[in-house]
């Protein structure tokens, strides 16, 4: 599918993955609509892209569907859905401060992986009512990340969310191709985000260097690259890609 005049959403636009996945987008041509919890964020991005700015909790359906609405209504339905939104988080089961909250653990998985499956079921939802365009009606790019493979040490709820999106990838893509729409993944390694922004330079770099080659941390356009890619290759669908340099994480 090419991206020029075509509709897209991108969850967690405001920062990191997500703006530059609507930076890279936009510049093929699109008609972005940056979804964020951070209305500063999102109205940034959305000016910066000259697209519509939403604002929402990915958990919320009445939020997600308030947000789809209001993209439409301003680019027309979307057509590329990218989930971008998520959060982090590190605690061992039994540590200092005590068993692991629970409460800690539900939020991840309930932003991550469950905030990541209703933004696709009400995209999907809006987008069956338009005829497919060749032989594409729409494409679905979530992210993961490389710790639902090798979730560190304190990572489990992050590994768990994680783990479930990359197990959904194959059963959504399946489901949703009676209706033309492809479903990928893709993983990212160890990326400069908002998640590592916090780190000094010293701390960046030591990092980066971990990752084989190129031994540095990604940079976000090049996820931005990715999900540009895996939109225009039609026969890119119920794949996770990993994006990380051939990272293999130390269990610390």
């Amino acid at each position: 599918m090419q991206l020029k005049d075509v509709s897209v959403l991108i969850t967690g636009g405001g920062s990191g993955l997500g703006a530059a996945t609507a930076r890279a987008m936009a510049a093929k041509g699109a008609k972005i609509a940056v979804l964020d919890q951070s209305k500063e964020n999102a109205e940034k991005v959305a000016a910066e892209v000259k697209g519509v700015a939403l604002v929402g909790d990915v958990t919320s359906e009445d939020d997600v569907k308030a947000a789809i609405a209001k993209g439409e209504a301003a680019n027309g339905t979307a057509r590329i859905l990218v989930n971008c939104a998520g959060i982090g988080g590190s605690a061992r089961i039994v540590g200092k401060q005590g068993v692991y909250p629970l409460d800690k653990f539900t939020r991840v998985v309930m932003v991550n992986l469950v905030g990541t499956f209703n933004v696709l079921r009400l995209f999907t939802e809006a987008l069956l009512k338009e005829p497919p365009v060749g032989e594409e009606r729409g494409v679905i790019i979530n992210t993961a990340s490389v710790a639902a493979y090798e979730g560190q040490i304190g990572q489990v709820a992050y590994s768990a969310s994680k783990g479930g999106v990359v197990g959904m990838t194959i059963p959504v893509a399946r489901d949703l191709a009676q209706h033309l729409i492809r479903v990928n993944t893709i993983a990212p390694g160890l990326f400069l985000t908002p998640l590592l922004m916090g780190l000094n330079e010293e701390a960046r770099k030591s990092l980066g260097a971990q990752v084989p080659h190129p031994a540095r941390l990604g940079d976000a356009s090049e996820y931005g690259s990715l999900a540009v890619h895996i939109v225009e290759n039609p026969m890119i669908n119920g794949e996770t890609i990993r994006l990380d340099g051939a990272i293999r994480m130390a269990p610390r």
